[in-house]
């Protein structure tokens, strides 16, 4: 198949740089080895027909963000938000809820409403030119005087453990919130650059809150190829790229991890070692139910949020967070679950899906876990489920294989692969093989529905 250029895999990433291409010209063919386009934006009846389920992103406040696709006019696509963008139950006391207002959120912390203000506060205050600096930690950068003083002010402290930034706070509340957020990074809350990934997400909530896409989020894969057929671009599935001599293009851009492009290609010796080197994160076990109705939660107003952190304390959190980093199994770990039908129900019913992190590649059958700590917060949960459908990393990789060892995020996300995602270079996304660039969650800024590696790969692409 000729083309101006080829992108393999339809994640988010090769996506828009598959978008980006066709948008400077370039004859775009974009294969996907699976029989439907999105990769981690796919949807599925997993469970009941009629009842529609997210296999993998749902929540889209990276997307909204994104500065690679608010330019893009995506055509059916509707992002659609709950009245409450997050909610963290708690054992003996009201829920704590993330509002889109970021005041309204600080009155609910009691005596640590000044340093959710100044803190998360002043990040909203910063605004989107802060976190298109987040999203582009290699640039280009946009000359923003307001986004460099608040990445100055933010820097220093995203860098801290999450443990370290939580002495600052008093309250039980905004501790657990806290702990909630940072977890989303897949990491021991030990770490350094825990507080920045749950300060960076908690403040998206507040700035451009944390939606659903209407019908699932299929439909934004489906709008993206549609922008791409209009742009004259070739569009396939069910065609596995093997090796790439098979690609007869001068541009070829993967949305693949380090593990599939070492079996693409024959690579130069020393970049092949850096590529076998790089660390994949933990697993995650996920489930998803059909539902007779809504969960019973014991604080009806966890009712009112697409998002839901269950595990209870700052405390509990940070250890299930270690067990898991260290290897082992929590025995209630913490559970990220989504609600959709708070903010879309259009998707045949009361549909749901939670995971907990597990070792990378984890056999264990953690379903009863997940379900205890559900329970623990909505009394009769399991009274409702109608049907369940269980996916460990093995069924997960099976079913995409940039899911390695059921690592969701694409690799290790700490402080030695932040930006040395796959190899230290001032342009990571380009490999040592002419015209061949990697986009994947693999390459800065990392994992999240914001396509952002594929930007910068086509860009850096068209720039060659």
């Amino acid at each position: 198949m000729r083309a101006d250029a080829v992108v393999v895999g339809s994640g988010p990433n090769g996506l828009v740089a598959a978008v980006t291409l066709a948008r400077a010209g370039r004859q775009v063919l974009l294969l996907e080895a699976a029989e439907r386009f999105g990769g981690g934006l796919r949807s599925a009846e997993l469970t009941l027909p009629g009842h529609v389920h997210d296999l993998g992103a749902t929540v889209m406040a990276m997307a909204l963000a994104s500065p690679a696709l608010r330019g893009l006019e995506l055509k059916g696509a509707e992002f659609a938000h709950s009245p409450v963008a997050v909610a963290h139950p708690l054992d003996d006391r009201p829920a704590v809820l993330v509002h889109r207002d970021v005041r309204r959120t600080a009155a609910g912390l009691g005596p640590d409403a000044g340093a959710w203000l100044a803190s998360v506060g002043a990040l909203v205050k910063a605004g989107l030119p802060l976190v298109e600096l987040l999203l582009k930690p290699l640039g280009p950068w946009p000359v923003a005087p307001r986004a460099l003083a608040g990445a100055a002010w933010f820097g220093p402290m995203a860098a801290l453990p999450a443990t370290t930034f939580a002495k600052a706070l008093r309250s039980v509340e905004a501790r657990a919130l806290l702990a909630g957020m940072a977890a989303h990074s897949m990491l021991d809350l030990r770490s350094p650059l825990t507080t920045g990934y749950g300060l960076t997400l908690a403040g998206l909530a507040h700035l451009v809150g944390w939606p659903v896409v209407r019908g699932g989020s299929q439909v934004l894969a489906d709008a993206l190829v549609a922008e791409l057929r209009s742009l004259g671009g070739q569009a396939v599935t069910g065609h596995r790229v093997r090796r790439l001599a098979e690609l007869d293009a001068p541009i070829v851009v993967l949305d693949v991890t380090p593990r599939q492009l070492l079996a693409l290609a024959d690579l130069p010796a020393g970049y092949r070692r850096r590529l076998e080197r790089y660390r994949y994160g933990p697993g995650v076990f996920k489930m998803d139910w059909a539902l007779d109705g809504p969960v019973p939660w014991r604080d009806p107003a966890v009712a009112g949020a697409a998002t839901v952190h269950l595990g209870g304390t700052f405390e509990e959190i940070v250890l299930s967070e270690a067990e898991m980093a260290a290897g082992r199994h929590s025995p209630r770990p913490y559970v990220l679950l989504v609600q959709p039908y708070a903010a879309d129900p259009t998707r045949g019913g009361h549909t749901l899906w939670a995971y907990c992190h597990v070792p990378n590649g984890s056999a264990t059958d953690m379903s009863d876990a997940i379900e205890t700590q559900i329970e623990r917060y909505a009394p009769g949960f399991r009274d409702r489920v109608l049907a369940r459908h269980v996916s460990g990393p093995a069924e997960l990789e099976a079913g995409n294989p940039n899911l390695v060892g059921g690592d969701i995020g694409g690799g290790l996300a700490g402080l030695g692969q932040f930006l040395r995602r796959p190899v230290w270079s001032p342009a990571p996304w380009r490999t040592p093989l002419p015209g061949v660039f990697l986009c994947s969650s693999s390459t800065p800024p990392g994992p999240g529905a914001h396509g952002m590696g594929g930007w910068q790969a086509a860009r850096l692409a068209l720039r060659s």
